[in-house]
C-alpha cells in the first residue's frame, strides 16, 4: 500500500501571510493525522517564508507518524536533520531562492557530495531519499544511485501532473514506469510528489504499485477549500488503496 504524506507547508503559507497563529500550524498537522494521514512532510527554507525552523521542532515532538523533512543539505539543514531525527530525509538540488522544488538531483555530477551526505545521514539512523527527475536520469545515473546509498528516489511528478490526460502524457507515463522499475530492480524504493492531485494520483498508483510513498501538499489544501480537509484526506487515501 502506498502511504500518504502531507506537506503542511501551505498551512504555514497562509499563516504567515497575516502574522499571528492561524491557521495554527501543529494543530492542523495534528488534525491532518487524525484524519488518516500517515506522514507529515515540511521543507523549511533559510528564509523562514512557509514553514519555520521552530515548526519543525514543534512537529517532531508531537507526532507519531512518520515525518520526512525535505531540503537542499547545506549545513543547515544537515545540523537541523541531525538533531531531530525524522525518519526520513528527502535531498533536493534547488537552491534558496526557488518557489519551489523545480529540478531533480544530477547524481553524476553531485556523486561524492552525496554519497558523504548520505553517509552522514545513515550514521543518524535517517533514511534518505533523493529527489530525481526521470527526464533528466541518464542511464549511468541510474546505475550510480546504488553508489550513493540511497534508501529511495523520490519522482518529480511535475511533467506527469502538467501532461496528464493527453498523449504526451502517456509517453511521460511510460517514462516515470519504466525508470521506476529499473530503479527498484537496483534495491531502491519509489516515493514520488510534486503537483499530484485527486485527478492524476489513481493513475500513477495502478501504473507504478510498488510506490512506496507520495507527498502532497499544495493540491490537498486547495482541495481541502471545497472538500473540508477531513472529506479531502480520505479522498486521496481512497485513490491510494
Amino acid at each position: 500500500m502506498t502511504l500518504l504524506s502531507v506537506n503542511v507547508n501551505k498551512l504555514a503559507t497562509l499563516r504567515n501571510s497575516r502574522g499571528g497563529n492561524t491557521p495554527d500550524v501543529l494543530k492542523t498537522t495534528l488534525d491532518i493525522i487524525e484524519y488518516g494521514a500517515q506522514g507529515i512532510t515540511v521543507h523549511p527554507r533559510p528564509d523562514e517564508r512557509h514553514i519555520r525552523r521552530q515548526d519543525v521542532y514543534d512537529i517532531a515532538k508531537n507526532i507519531q507518524v512518520e515525518f520526512n523533512i525535505e531540503g537542499y543539505p547545506s549545513k543547515e539543514y544537515i545540523d537541523l536533520v541531525c538533531a531531530i531525527k525524522p525518519a526520513q530525509c528527502t535531498l533536493v538540488p534547488d537552491p534558496p531562492h526557488v518557489l519551489t522544488s523545480n529540478a531533480g538531483w544530477l547524481i553524476e555530477q553531485n556523486l561524492e557530495f552525496l554519497m558523504d551526505v548520505i553517509k552522514k545521514l545513515h550514521a543518524y539512523g535517517m533514511r534518505v531519499s533523493l529527489f530525481v527527475d526521470p527526464h533528466t536520469l541518464t542511464a549511468q545515473d541510474i546505475q550510480l544511485l546504488k553508489q550513493t546509498g540511497t534508501d529511495r528516489v523520490e519522482l518529480y511528478t511535475e511533467s506527469y501532473a502538467t501532461h496528464y490526460g493527453t498523449l504526451e502524457g502517456e509517453k511521460i507515463l511510460y517514462l516515470f514506469k519504466n525508470t521506476a522499475e529499473i530503479i527498484f530492480d537496483l534495491g531502491i524504493d519509489i516515493n514520488a510528489g510534486h503537483d499530484l492531485n485527486l485527478i492524476n494520483l489513481r493513475t500513477l498508483i495502478k501504473e507504478i504499485p510498488m510506490m512506496k510513498e507520495v507527498s502532497i501538499g499544495h493540491a490537498l489544501i486547495c482541495d481541502a477549500l471545497y472538500y473540508g480537509l477531513k472529506d479531502t484526506i480520505a479522498r486521496y487515501l481512497d485513490c491510494l488503496h
